[in-house]
């Protein structure tokens, strides 16, 4: 019988074009501090600078009569293309790839004797290519105690060998190529012509084809032009962000509903903030502004032409702040000039589209905004101003499915152990046991998860260092709604090929005391097996707490774990200290105090003390009946922490715990977690 193929979707070129400029700003992006570091010494030091000292700027000679090197040569010719060429090379193949991908690029920057900006960006990656496939001949094959001699041999003569190469091959290539395109920058200039590339920039920026063209060959470009003539005019060919500014400017006057309510907000986030994808959604919805943007950007590039004016190095972000930072001393009445017509044109041509053309605005910027981040490839880190999301979830914005779900709180120790205790059985429940969620320190977050829920009041800590993630915010993080929530978005992006977990579902359903709660995944805690034997013991479970107030009853569950040798008296101060930034208030009467990250050194060993309040405490608002003191060593506390947690999302144990009349009721209660 037949076998009947699926035809495999093709990538459309665009993806392609947007992948290769995504590759190229990889090596220039994370050394943009270097480029502004040289645009400044240049700016303020060479003999035409504002601050002219020959011993920096590199002209004029010494007191011994020797030519003065400066630091602006030095770090143009070598400095600069060597980072863009390590950077290049660990892309592909980590540090080993980034060392020999600079050797080799060294032999094209001496091969040259020019920047070697473009010679860099070829000679790094395919010195951790080639250097990889090297690797490959020999992998496993290697006798024990002589792969140190074998890696560094080999990648000491490959990179020998590409330095060679790019002395005697590469150099004298690439020179040309920069010879001739700089030709055809210069035709363009001298022919008035240059302000026509806005009809290919401005539509490549909507579309996320910028990088391709800026980071690929501009800043190439307009490095070699800034260091020949002082400045450049190509650093702001893309960077200008009057075009944009025109277009938000005009919604805000002529739009309707949401994206004029939102226009304002984006104009600060894209004028100020230099992330110019803010305004793109706006393009997306009525694609004719495009028109606007050409518009503007011919208008700022012909008034930089015009005016003779230029950048002396790149300005990233595309900042009104970083341009004028990095505008050549003579170039200032140019540079604002250009900025502030191209505005002015933006807004003229996009008022006169929105007045005239028919479209509902505010249907539509959801929408425009989803386009524009499946376009980018990732979710944007300011759609929550366009799309209203704030602290709540996008579902738009996740692009697959969901994964890695993570509770943050500022110890990563307590509460956030709590959370994602009850959301992973929720979750599991729902026959979804392969998500992950974990828990961790605000401080120890990384951009790589799918979901990311926090206390309300450490949400906007969490979200620069998390800006593709979707974010939760909760107070209550025994029974909060969100976590339905949560749960139905799951579901959403992960429904084919979910397998549901029986066991899991029917242990959730039935809460029964005792049951064992699995760990997150990579908490790095230990098996129950090997959890300590102590950490909650007889002793510190007081079932009629003496405190009255909620710091009084921090002290008591505090001294509990001095008592206990758990922890010092840093500790205890600590505690006071992280509930003074966020309340430790779970819900279901439950509060588990516990120190800062910073306190992690005053915890000795791990300890949990249990108080309980008969008649309840005030907790800022809340009453709190229960109180978990919690000190942690390597999540060795996550197990009594999950079994604490199951038990309070449980009503009928809560009351079992209420009416508890011995220590030990407390321990069985809690599933002799010890054991």
């Amino acid at each position: 019988m037949a076998t009947e193929t699926v035809a495999k979707p093709r990538t459309s070129l665009r993806v392609h074009v947007q992948k290769f400029g995504t590759f190229l700003s990889g090596m220039i992006m994370p050394n943009i501090g270097a480029f502004i570091a040289w645009g400044l010494i240049t700016a303020l030091f060479i003999e035409k600078g504002w601050l002219p000292v020959p011993a920096l700027g590199g002209f004029g000679t010494s007191a011994e009569g020797v030519p003065n090197v400066g630091l602006v040569g030095p770090m143009i010719t070598y400095l600069l293309p060597l980072l863009i060429a390590y950077t290049g090379g660990r892309m592909v193949y980590d540090v080993r790839g980034g060392v020999v991908g600079a050797i080799g690029t060294m032999g094209v920057i001496v091969g040259a004797g020019i920047p070697m900006f473009i010679g860099a960006m070829i000679m790094g990656p395919l010195g951790g290519w080639t250097m990889k496939k090297i690797d490959l001949l020999w992998e496993g094959k290697i006798r024990p105690g002589f792969e140190m001699l074998v890696n560094n041999f080999s990648a000491g003569i490959w990179g020998a060998l590409l330095a060679m190469l790019g002395f005697y091959g590469i150099s004298p290539l690439v020179q040309a190529f920069s010879t001739a395109a700089g030709n055809v920058v210069q035709f363009l200039v001298n022919n008035g012509l240059l302000p026509l590339t806005s009809i290919f920039i401005e539509p490549a920026k909507v579309l996320f084809l910028n990088n391709a063209i800026n980071h690929g060959v501009l800043t190439p470009l307009g490095i070699q032009q800034s260091l020949e003539q002082g400045k450049s005019i190509l650093f702001l060919l893309e960077a200008n962000p009057g075009p944009g500014m025109g277009i938000l400017l005009a919604y805000m006057f002529f739009g309707k509903g949401l994206a004029k309510g939102s226009a304002s907000g984006a104009a600060i986030i894209h004028f100020f903030g230099g992330i110019h994808e803010i305004y793109f959604p706006y393009v997306l919805m009525r694609p004719l502004l495009i028109l606007a943007a050409i518009a503007g950007g011919m208008t700022g590039i012909a008034t930089l032409a015009i005016t003779g004016s230029g950048l002396v190095a790149p300005a990233a972000p595309g900042s009104i702040i970083a341009v004028l930072a990095q505008t050549s001393r003579d170039s200032y009445v140019g540079v604002i000039l250009a900025v502030v017509l191209a505005m002015t044109v933006s807004f003229l041509v996009a008022s006169v589209i929105l007045k005239t053309t028919k479209h509902s605005d505010e249907v539509v910027l959801s929408d425009a905004t989803s386009k524009m981040e499946a376009m980018k490839g990732k979710k944007s880190s300011v759609s929550s101003v366009l799309t209203g999301a704030g602290a709540g979830v996008g579902t738009a914005v996740l692009a697959g499915p969901i994964k890695n779900i993570v509770f943050a709180c500022d110890a990563g120790m307590g509460s956030s152990a709590m959370g994602a205790s009850v959301l992973r059985n929720k979750i599991k429940a729902a026959g979804f046991p392969d998500v992950k969620v974990t828990n961790a320190a605000i401080a120890n977050l990384s951009d790589t998860y799918d979901v990311v829920i926090t206390h309300q009041d450490l949400t906007e800590r969490a979200k620069p260092v998390t800006s593709s993630a979707a974010h939760f915010s909760v107070d209550n993080f025994m029974n909060s709604p969100r976590y339905d929530e949560i749960v139905e978005l799951v579901k959403e992006h992960n429904t084919e090929g979910a397998t549901p977990d029986a066991g899991a579902a029917a242990g959730h359903g039935a809460h029964v005391a005792g049951a064992p709660v699995d760990a997150a995944p990579d908490s790095g805690a230990a098996p129950a097996a090997v959890v300590p034997s102590d950490i909650l013991v007889a002793d510190s479970v007081i079932l009629n707490g003496t405190a009255t107030t909620r710091d009084a009853a921090i002290d008591e569950a505090g001294q509990l774990l001095l008592a206990r040798g758990a922890v010092d008296e840093g500790y205890l101060a600590a505690m006071h200290e992280r509930e003074e930034s966020v309340s430790t208030y779970m819900g279901s009467f439950l509060a588990i105090p516990h120190g800062t990250n910073a306190a992690k050194d005053h915890i000795l060993k791990s300890a949990v003390s249990v108080i309980r309040y008969p008649d309840g405490i005030d907790w800022n608002g809340k009453q709190v009946k229960f109180v978990v003191g919690v000190a942690g060593i390597n999540n060795e506390h996550l197990h009594i922490l999950s079994s604490i947690a199951k038990v309070f999302t449980n009503k009928a144990q809560v009351a079992q715990l209420e009416a508890a009349t011995s220590v030990e009721e407390v321990l069985e209660l809690f599933g002799k977690v010890n054991a």
